[in-house]
């Protein structure tokens, strides 16, 4: 699935931009042509519900919805509605890394050993930094510690959240990479354990960390984990069928986490996307932008840090998408153009294609 949306994402971000009048104003005509965009994917693929948003420096300058909260009903899903983010998480697990590095406590160049030095690692894994993690190129692989077994029994584990990302990460060291190391081979397993990582160095959840650290400092008060709780969109399985966020299945495992359960409104996002067009707005510095940004050296894909990256100065474009089978989101951040496109839906078929298609529009546009 991910090649397919590396992908798409790979031809959206070489697609060329042109202007959008940079005026907060829904109801303007000068933004007709986003709602044109928003009706025509919405139309095509026809998921329960479909968001975008066009993001600057200040935040949203244009956002929209259209359909239900459920399939299956007739509540119409509104501006204030959270959106599950999935993978996209990935992005602000890495940004709160940031954070930490800036105050000290970490560094850039920390291997698991030093951020794991109660664990025994194999070998293999000495020289491995938490970066590595990041750019999915230390040889992680999903399959060896939160296969199929792990996702049939994650969620009846009583142990608490910290307790089995340090077991993931004991299982993950305690055995050589079952991947090539320095080849991007992406999955979920890189940033549980980085969110592990994070619980050892601050002594709190990811979870209080992220409210600490991201949630509570850019004013995402909207955000939260796991399932946007009624009375929110509901995410859909095939059908489409909806999912009440109070059934365990309506998201992944809690110990995912880090690697994708966010969830927020439209307007949160914006806010956590605007760092990344004002060289961190004040809230992490310009020289961490350049390090999230930044991608791995070896062979393609250019992966920085929860991003896809092409391009260079005012080209240069970060994107991503995340879902958990239920969701779908997708975001596309221009910094030299001081633009990025979000498209969210709560539909994980449908909702791909719809997303998938209004973040191409919108890209023509912003």
């Amino acid at each position: 699935m991910f090649a397919h949306r590396r992908a798409v994402l790979s031809s959206l971000i070489f697609a060329p931009a042109v202007g959008f009048p940079p005026r907060v104003a829904r109801a303007d005509d000068a933004f007709a042509a986003a709602d044109a965009a928003l009706d025509a994917a919405f139309a095509a693929a026809t998921p329960p519900a479909l968001a975008g948003a066009i993001v600057a420096r200040e935040g949203l300058v244009w956002s929209s919805v259209r359909g239900v909260r459920q399939a299956s009903g007739s509540d119409p899903v509104t501006a204030e509605d959270r959106w599950h983010l999935g993978s996209n998480t990935k992005a602000m697990t890495a940004a709160l890394f940031a954070r930490l590095v800036e105050q000290g406590r970490a560094d850039w160049e920390m291997t698991v050993a030093q951020a794991f030095p109660d664990l025994t690692l194999d070998p293999a894994w000495s020289n491995t930094r938490l970066i590595d993690l990041m750019h999915h190129r230390a040889g992680l692989m999903d399959a060896d510690v939160i296969g199929r077994t792990w996702l049939m029994t994650a969620r009846s584990d009583p142990r608490s959240l910290p307790e089995q990302r340090r077991a993931i990460a004991g299982q993950a060291f305690a055995r050589p990479p079952g991947g090539p190391v320095g080849t991007f081979a992406y999955g979920n397993a890189n940033y549980i354990v980085l969110g592990a990582a994070i619980e050892a160095i601050t002594g709190q959840s990811w979870e209080d960390a992220m409210r600490a650290e991201v949630y509570g400092p850019l004013g995402l008060t909207s955000a939260g984990f796991g399932p946007p709780p009624s009375p929110n969109a509901w995410g859909h399985r095939a059908g489409p069928t909806a999912i009440d966020p109070a059934n365990p299945g309506a998201d992944n495992p809690l110990a995912l986490g880090p690697a994708g359960t966010a969830h927020m409104t439209l307007a949160d996002y914006g806010r956590f996307l605007a760092v990344f067009l004002s060289e961190g707005g004040g809230w992490i510095g310009a020289d961490s932008i350049a390090r999230l940004t930044a991608p791995a050296e070896g062979p393609p894909p250019g992966y920085g840090c929860g991003w896809l990256v092409r391009g260079q100065g005012p080209e240069r474009a970060l994107a991503h998408e995340g879902s958990n089978t239920m969701w779908h989101a997708g975001a596309l951040v221009r910094p030299g153009q001081n633009r990025a496109v979000i498209a969210v839906s709560n539909d994980g078929q449908a909702g791909r294609r719809a997303v998938q298609d209004l973040m191409v529009r919108l890209n023509a546009l912003a």
